[in-house]
C-alpha cells in the first residue's frame, strides 16, 4: 500500500506537459471571475469565498477525515460560511472565535467516537482562517483592493515562473519525499516572479519602498512553497493524486489554492504585527 501511494502521488506531484493546455484554459476562465469578485469586494467577494469554502470543506474532509461523504464536510462548511458572513459584516474576531468553537465541537465529537483528533485541529484553521483573512485584508478601504490583487498576482507569478524554471532548468530536488517534482530551480524561479510583481506593484502605487516589498515577497514565496508541501503531504497520506477533479489540469480547488492559503495567512500575520488598524497597508506598504 505504501508503494502504491508513493507511485500515485509522485506521478502527479508536479504539472505534466500534457496538462499545460488544460491549465491555461482553466486559468483564463477562472482568473477573470476571481478578479471581478475581488474588484467589487463586499458581498460579491463573500459569495465567491462561500463557494470556495464549501468546495474546500469537501476536499479537506476527503484528505483529512478519509471520506467522500458530503455529510462529513457539512459541519466544517457550515462554520466556514458563518465565519464568512461575520467577517463580511466587519466582525473578523467573531469569525475567528466561531472557527475555534467549531473546532472544539468537532474535537469533542471525535473524542466521543474515539476517533483521531488531529484532523479537526488541521481542517478548521486550514479552511476558515484564510477565508477570514482575505475578507479582513480586502476590507481595508485604502489599500484592500491593491493588497488582494498583489497577493493573487504574486502567487500566480510564483507558480508560473516556478513551473517553467523547474521544467527547463531542473536540477536538485527540493523535497523529494514530499513532492518529487519540485526543484530548487523552481523555487528560485518563483522568487524571481514574486520580486518582479512586487516591485511593479510598489512602483504603481507610488508609495512604500519597492525593495522592502520585494523582501516581503521573498519570505511569502517560501511560505507559499510550504503551503504547497503541506497539501502534498496530506494527499500523500490520503493516497490520492489530487484533492479533487473540479478544475481541468489542476485537480481540486485545494490543488489550486494551497499556496495562496499559506500566503494569505502569512500576510495576515504580518499585518497584525505591522499595522493591524489598516491591515492591507500593513502588508503592502513598507516605508
Amino acid at each position: 500500500m505504501a508503494e502504491l501511494r508513493d507511485a500515485d502521488t509522485s506521478a502527479s506531484s508536479g504539472p505534466r506537459a500534457g496538462d499545460l493546455g488544460a491549465r491555461v484554459v482553466s486559468a483564463l476562465v477562472l482568473a477573470p471571475v476571481a478578479l471581478a469578485a475581488v474588484w467589487f469586494g463586499g458581498w460579491v467577494f463573500a459569495l465567491l469565498l462561500a463557494i470556495a469554502a464549501v468546495l474546500m470543506s469537501v476536499e479537506s474532509a476527503r484528505l483529512l477525515f478519509g471520506t467522500d461523504s458530503p455529510l462529513a464536510a457539512a459541519p466544517l462548511a457550515a462554520m466556514a460560511l458563518l465565519a464568512i458572513v461575520l467577517a463580511t459584516m466587519g466582525l473578523p474576531a467573531a469569525a475567528v472565535a466561531l472557527a475555534a468553537a467549531g473546532m472544539a465541537f468537532s474535537l469533542a465529537a471525535r473524542s466521543w467516537k474515539a476517533e483521531p483528533l488531529w484532523p479537526a485541529f488541521i481542517a478548521y484553521p486550514y479552511v476558515i482562517l484564510p477565508l477570514v483573512a482575505l475578507i479582513w485584508l480586502r476590507g481595508d478601504e485604502a489599500y484592500g483592493l491593491a493588497a488582494i490583487l498583489w497577493l493573487l498576482t504574486m502567487v500566480w507569478a510564483v507558480d508560473i515562473f516556478a513551473y517553467f524554471a523547474g521544467r527547463f532548468i531542473g536540477g536538485p530536488k527540493l523535497a523529494p519525499r514530499i513532492s518529487p517534482k519540485k526543484t530548487w530551480a523552481g523555487l528560485i524561479g518563483g522568487m524571481v516572479g514574486a520580486v518582479i510583481v512586487s516591485v511593479g506593484f510598489s512602483l504603481w502605487l507610488g508609495t512604500g519602498t519597492p525593495i522592502l516589498l520585494a523582501i516581503v515577497a521573498l519570505g511569502l514565496t517560501i511560505i507559499e512553497q510550504a503551503g504547497d508541501f503541506a497539501e502534498s503531504a496530506m494527499k500523500r497520506r490520503a493516497g490520492v493524486k489530487d484533492s479533487g477533479a473540479l478544475i481541468p489540469g489542476h485537480g481540486g480547488i485545494l490543488d489550486r489554492v494551497d499556496g495562496l492559503i499559506a500566503v494569505v495567512l502569512g500576510a495576515a500575520l504580518l499585518s497584525l504585527v505591522h499595522n493591524a488598524a489598516h491591515p492591507a497597508a500593513g502588508v503592502l506598504i513598507w516605508p
